[in-house]
Formats: structure tokens, sequence, C-alpha cells
């Protein structure tokens, strides 16, 4: 079972439930976990596609790409999309 805590209020305010206990079968990665699990992590699909994430697994930052395996403790959170002259993207 993988621990999966949803950090910060961009996501709380889209989520049900902040602390969530995932079962795996095996090394699943993050991005594989998150969709498969969309009755319970369904609302964080637009900022996986968009590439919003911050995750950290057992307290080390991780991508979508990440391996989580049982006994992991997975953080996951949102991170705004920066340009390149450190200005925030603002959706119009």
């Amino acid at each position: 079972m993988v621990k999966v805590l949803i950090l910060g209020p961009t996501l709380l305010q889209r989520v049900t439930e902040p602390e969530l206990d995932v079962e795996v079968d095996g090394p699943t990665a993050i991005k594989a976990l998150i969709e498969g699990n969309a009755d319970l992590m369904d609302a964080l699909a637009p900022f996986v596609v968009r590439g919003e994430l911050l995750v950290t697994v057992n307290r080390k930052v991780g991508s979508l790409d990440s391996l989580v395996k049982d006994g992991d403790v997975l953080k996951i959170a949102h991170q705004s999309r920066a340009s390149y002259d450190g200005t925030t993207d603002i959706p119009t």
C-alpha cells in the first residue's frame, strides 16, 4: 500500500480526500498510479496532462515516471508552470 498525501490549496480544492491509501502490485509509475485510480484521483488528471505536479517519494523529489512500491509515501503538490523569464503563465 502506498500512502498518498495531496498538498496545497490548488489541489485540496479539487479532491475529496487529502490522504489516501492505494494498493499497488509491485513497483508502479506515479503517472500510472494516478491514472489507474481515477475513482480516487481523477481531479489530478488535468494537472498530469499539463505537467503541473510536483511529487516526492519518501521525501525525495521525483517525477511522474518515478516508481512507488508498497510502503512508500507519495506527496503530490501543485507546481505552476513558469516561463523562462520567471513570470507565471496565466490562462487567458
